[in-house]
C-alpha cells in the first residue's frame, strides 16, 4: 500500500523551460534529504544510470544525515532485519548501498531552490545569496519531518531511554513491556497511540492539559472507556527524572489546582503533533493547512511538474520507515519516466542515446 497522499485535487503547474545550465553543476537528478525516502530515490536512481545527487544535509532539520532514524535505538518493525537494527546503524546501511551503485552523496544543506523555471536552481547554505547557482532536471524533496517535543527538564539524558515520539515505532521495545507507561497530548494521534501502548504497557496515563480531548467522539469514548488507560485532566509534565539511565517518573502538575506530584512511569510518549520541513520550498510548492507537501493521490507529484516529494515531508498519517522508503521508490521511477519522455522529445538527443526506463517501467497499468 502506498504512503498517504494528501489532497483530493492537486493542479500541476509547468515551470517555464530552457533555463541556463549551471557551469558549476547540472544533474539530472538532485534529491534532498537523506533519510529511507531520499536513499530509496538515490538507489534506484543510481542503479537506472542517472547518476543522482543527494544533498544528506549538515545537521538539516536538526538532524544528523540519516534524518529521524538516526536518533530512535531499536528498530523492530522494518522488514529484513529479524533481529531488529539500530536506527542509526539502518541509516549507515541504506548510505552504502546508495554509494555502491554511485549516488553521490554531498554532505552539505540545500538553503535555497528556485522552481519558477527548469532546469530548477538551487544554493547551498552560505552560499544562497551568491549569483554562481547549481541546477537540475528534477528534484526529489525528502527532507521529512520532526515530532514536536517540549523540551522538559531531563528529556535529553532520556530520549530514546524512556522517551520517545512514536509509539508504533518502539511501543513494544522490552524497556517499556508491562510497565507504567505516560501519552501526552489531547487529539485523535494521542487517543490512538495510547490504545496502542494498552498492548503492551501495564497501564497508560494521558496527560491532558485542558479539561476535555481534541480527539473525535469515537477515540474519546474508546480512550476513556478503556480499563488500562487513566486520563490525567488539566495536567501538564514539568520534568522527566529516571536514574541517569532510564526513566522512571514525570513530575507533574494540575494547572487548575497547582497540585505537584511525581507519576511513576518508565515511558513517555509525545503525541503533539510533527512539522514537517518544508521551509525549503514555502510559497513554491502547494502545502496542505499543516505545512506537509500536496501530491497527486497515488503519486510523488506535487504542485510543479518535474518536482517530487516522497516520505513524511507529504506524509502526515503514516510516518513509519516502511512507507518513507515505498514513496521514495515511487518518486524515483516517476522522475526516471519524466526523464526518458522529454528526452524523447529532444530532437537534439539521438534516439539511441535516450533513456529507457529501468526494468520496463513505464508509469501506467500493466496489461
Amino acid at each position: 500500500m502506498a504512503p498517504i497522499t494528501n489532497g483530493d485535487h492537486l493542479t500541476v503547474n509547468e515551470p517555464k523551460s530552457k533555463g541556463e545550465k549551471s557551469t558549476k553543476q547540472h544533474s539530472q537528478v538532485v534529491i534532498i534529504g537523506s533519510g529511507p525516502a531520499g536513499h530509496t530515490a538515490a538507489i534506484y536512481l543510481a542503479r537506472a544510470n542517472l547518476e543522482p545527487i543527494l544533498y544528506e544535509g549538515m545537521l538539516a532539520n536538526g538532524f544528523a544525515p540519516g534524518g529521524q532514524l538516526t536518533t530512535t535505538t531499536e528498530v523492530e518493525n522494518f522488514p529484513g532485519f529479524p533481529d531488529g537494527v539500530t536506527g542509526t546503524e539502518m541509516m549507515d546501511k541504506f548510505r552504502a548501498q546508495s554509494e555502491r551503485f554511485g549516488t553521490k552523496i554531498i554532505t552539505e544543506t540545500i538553503a535555497r531552490v528556485d522552481l519558477t523555471q527548469r532546469p530548477f536552481k538551487y544554493w547551498t547554505e552560505g552560499e544562497e545569496e551568491e549569483a554562481d547557482f547549481m541546477t537540475a532536471d528534477t528534484i526529489i524533496i525528502a527532507t521529512g519531518a520532526s515530532a514536536k517535543r517540549l523540551f522538559l527538564p531531563g528529556e535529553e539524558t532520556y530520549w530514546q531511554s524512556g522517551i520517545s515520539a512514536c509509539a508504533v515505532c518502539d511501543g513494544a521495545v522490552p524497556i517499556f513491556r508491562n510497565k507504567p507507561l505516560a501519552v501526552i497530548g489531547g487529539g485523535d494521534s494521542a487517543a490512538e497511540e495510547a490504545t496502542y501502548l494498552t498492548k503492551y504497557g501495564s497501564h497508560v496515563y494521558v496527560l491532558v492539559r485542558r479539561d476535555e480531548l481534541r480527539a473525535s467522539k469515537i477515540m474519546a469514548k474508546r480512550l476513556t472507556s478503556h480499563p488500562k488507560v487513566t486520563v490525567l485532566w488539566n495536567t501538564v509534565a514539568t520534568e522527566c527524572k529516571g536514574d541517569g539511565d532510564l526513566l522512571q517518573s514525570l513530575a507533574i502538575k494540575n494547572v487548575k489546582t497547582g497540585e505537584e506530584k511525581d507519576l511513576a512511569v518508565n515511558g513517555l510518549f509525545y503525541a503533539i503533533g510533527h512539522e514537517p520541513a518544508t521551509s525549503l520550498i514555502k510559497s513554491q510548492l502547494e502545502t496542505d493547512v499543516d505545512g506537509y507537501i500536496k501530491t497527486i493521490p497515488g503519486t510523488a507529484q506535487t504542485s510543479i511538474k518535474g518536482v517530487f516529494a516522497a516520505g513524511d515531508v507529504q506524509d502526515k498519517k503514516y510516518r513509519q520507515a516502511i512507507t518513507s522508503a515505498g514513496s521514495g521508490c515511487m518518486a524515483a521511477l516517476e522522475a526516471e519516466r519524466l526523464i526518458s519522455e522529454e528526452e524523447a522529445e529532444d530532437e537534439n538527443i539521438p534516439a539511441d542515446q535516450v533513456h529507457v526506463p529501468a526494468e520496463g517501467y513505464l508509469g501506467a497499468d500493466k496489461e
